[in-house]
């Protein structure tokens, strides 16, 4: 999959964070793109800049966490692009807080409705024409969904469910032109941070991270774009996510101390 111009993209989780900095990036390869997220002026917006960078955009707002608006979003695609190459499943909520301090365990619901859920069924929806374009489905994880990570069990627990979601995915689909690539990125600057479920069940309102010291979406956005056009089984951004991988076979308690200081430091 050299290069992204005319590819017909669906991307969720569209109106900000890596998802905004994703479509701005593919639109500027002259893709063709449905996006899709809640807010339906932010993601009109999103799609007049989408167009002035060169690319083709066409709104479509969609919870992901609703059935019919996945059916919706997937024969709107259809309709607007008459194919789909690419889907990337890219919402994703998240939450902040040791499980022994949540007030209400149905965050471990909500989260696993949007982040692994979703994705299912919007690939399961997408599948027969990926099939016939030979096209790319591409899950955005996260370092979480290949280790655990503290104060974010019900978040790891999601994205470990779509990273074997994926990988046993790949396994059927061998020999059928479609390929699954997973993303898994390491901390970065998105408003998702502000939203994090807290204990009480409640946004926290401010990121927990320091902004600064994190990975941008935009850096995070050319690193996914470079993965697409390759067509990688798995996208690592960082050496701790690549030294984790390793590190979780040779030495997990040294991993889960890593894991452990990148909480506590906040980076």
């Amino acid at each position: 999959m050299k290069g992204m111009g005319g590819r017909r993209i669906i991307l969720t989780g569209a109106s900000e964070g890596i998802g905004r900095a994703l479509a701005l990036a593919l639109a500027a390869a002259k893709a063709r793109l449905v996006l899709a997220a809640r807010d339906a002026s932010r993601l009109e917006s999103l799609a007049r800049e989408c167009r002035a960078a060169g690319g083709e955009a066409h709104a479509v707002p969609t919870d992901v966490a609703n059935a019919q608006d996945c059916e919706w979003l997937i024969a709107e695609a259809m309709r607007a692009l008459g194919g789909i190459d690419v889907l990337v499943n890219n919402a994703g909520i998240t939450m902040w807080s040791r499980f022994d301090a949540l007030a209400d365990l149905e965050v471990f619901e909500r989260l696993l409705e949007v982040n692994y859920l979703a994705p299912v069924r919007l690939t399961a929806l997408a599948l027969p024409h990926l099939k016939e374009s030979k096209g790319l489905m591409v899950a955005v994880a996260s370092l979480a969904g290949l280790t655990g990570v503290p104060e974010r069990t019900a978040y790891a627990g999601s994205k470990h469910a779509l990273v074997g979601f994926c990988d046993s995915l790949r396994i059927e689909l061998a020999g059928s032109g479609v390929d699954v690539s997973v993303v898994a990125p390491d901390f970065v600057v998105t408003e998702t941070h502000k939203r994090a479920i807290g204990p009480d069940g409640q946004p926290l309102g401010e990121s927990p991270m320091q902004q600064l010291k994190i990975m941008t979406a935009a850096e995070c956005a050319a690193r996914i774009i470079r993965g697409m056009e390759k067509r990688e089984r798995l996208v690592l951004m960082t050496a701790r996510g690549r030294l984790g991988r390793w590190l979780k076979l040779v030495a997990p308690s040294m991993i889960d101390r890593i894991a452990a200081r990148a909480i506590r430091d906040r980076r």
